[in-house]
């Protein structure tokens, strides 16, 4: 499955530049579609994958040719709507048949008759609290971007020079994207309301961070604090560090927002400080599962040795200490591990071809 993750890759990028807001007080629903020329085993000509915010929420492959629930709740959608499960399945393959189509056109259109070729899609809307909605089109070609929609302008916005092509035609024909505008707005609304509705428990649910300060020397360099934060959902979150109680940004460094396998997320911020001034640091974290935000020191009667110090925390916190480094590790073990496993597939593949 490595070379299907690869390819899915596009489309999680998608998803994490697309998903905005804070907490719960907006959501996305996003399909991701994906075409390969030549089929392997674990790697079907089609795969489909819908997500509901940040959950996988149903997969369909024409190996398997049935709609699959992913998310636990997702199986209570099939189980009181056989029907609109059925209908949405049809149109699934509808849309794998008519799409495949147009995956020749482009292959014309590049002069790609042999080889190993993808083509992928991304249909998606948004709903926020107060009411506003938005939606985004975007094809891709061989991992990147192909064209999109303007949802302000209905523009259509070309990738590369072949890709004009195809603009061209669709702006002769304006109703198209007058008509997608239409859908998006109406029914790709109407499903997302739908869905959340189903799973409010799991996605409405908050998770609070489990916070670690660590810091080390490096021999005549300046020490590094390193702020670790994990366990926690939804996955919007402040971090920042404080020096005297006042917001420090010089040389903060993130690591990002990634997911755990348990549906939450980690993330770290560190900064390179004087050791002279290593009280004068707090990590503060917001969280909308945190009454209040949290403001984690260290223990200064320790002295360097380029080891975890013991942060000032709660006892629940100190308890999962132990836990938090375990699958801060295992984490970081499994990325390393699917990249070796997708850089190893993609070289045998570019050596076939």
């Amino acid at each position: 499955m490595g070379l299907l993750h690869c390819l899915l890759l596009w489309g999680a990028a998608a998803l994490l530049l697309l998903a905005g807001g804070s907490g719960s007080s907006s959501h996305s629903l996003q399909d991701f579609f994906t075409f390969v020329t030549e089929p392997s085993p674990g790697l079907p000509w089609f795969t489909f994958l819908k997500y509901v915010d940040d959950q996988p929420f149903v997969h369909y492959d024409s190996n398997v040719k049935k709609l699959l629930p992913v998310a636990p709740w997702a199986k209570k959608v099939k189980q009181a709507e056989p029907h609109f499960w059925e209908n949405w399945t049809q149109r699934i393959e509808f849309s794998a048949s008519f799409h495949n189509t147009t995956f020749v056109d482009l292959r014309d259109l590049y002069n790609h008759s042999e080889g190993f070729h993808t083509m992928q899609m991304n249909f998606g809307c948004s709903l926020s609290e107060d009411g506003q909605k938005g939606w985004n089109i975007l094809y891709g070609y061989d991992g990147r971007d192909y064209l999109s929609l303007d949802r302000e302008t209905l523009n259509w916005t070309a990738g590369d020079k072949t890709a004009e092509v195809t603009k061209r035609q669709l702006e002769t024909t304006p109703f198209i994207a007058e008509n997608i505008n239409a859908s998006m707005e109406q029914e790709c609304i109407r499903s997302l309301q739908k869905f959340v509705e189903y799973g409010k428990e799991s996605l409405h649910r908050t998770e609070p961070p489990v916070v670690k300060v660590a810091w080390k020397t490096g021999g005549d360099s300046p020490e590094t604090l390193v702020c670790r934060v994990h366990g926690f959902y939804p996955k919007e979150i402040d971090v920042i560090w404080k020096k005297d109680g006042v917001y420090h940004l010089p040389d903060a460094l993130s690591g990002g927002i990634l997911p755990n396998s348990d549906g939450t997320y980690y993330t770290w911020l560190s900064t390179e400080i004087e050791s002279k001034d290593r009280d004068r640091y707090q990590c503060q974290v917001e969280h909308s599962g945190l009454l209040e935000p949290l403001d984690i020191t260290w223990n200064d009667s320790e002295q360097p040795r380029n080891r975890i110090a013991t942060p000032i925390l709660t006892k629940r916190f100190k308890a999962l200490e132990a836990s938090f480094e375990k699958a801060i590790r295992k984490s970081e073990e499994r990325i390393l591990q699917r990249l070796e496993e997708m850089e190893q597939r993609i070289t045998r593949l570019i050596k076939c071809h």
